[in-house]
């Protein structure tokens, strides 16, 4: 399965504060945190746009289930 990579430069306190999350969740780095904090970002704007226009819907859970499946490799 393809991946899409996207590079982010996150300010210090940013990046401090995501560390912090992570280690106190116990989760194993920096990246695997922000691609948890981008899944529930997602998840949470995924019913603003089913309420605005729902041939949206599709988009955003095909979006989400391809999230589930590369947590699962």
């Amino acid at each position: 399965m393809p991946s899409n990579k996207i590079t982010l430069n996150l300010p210090d306190e940013m990046s401090d504060d995501l560390a912090r999350i992570a280690e106190a969740l116990e989760i194993a780095d920096l990246n695997q945190a922000a691609l948890l904090g981008l899944a529930e970002w997602i998840a949470r704007r995924k019913s603003e746009l089913d309420d605005r226009d729902p041939d949206q819907r599709y988009f955003i859970n095909e979006a989400l289930d391809q999230l589930a499946a590369r947590k699962k490799e």
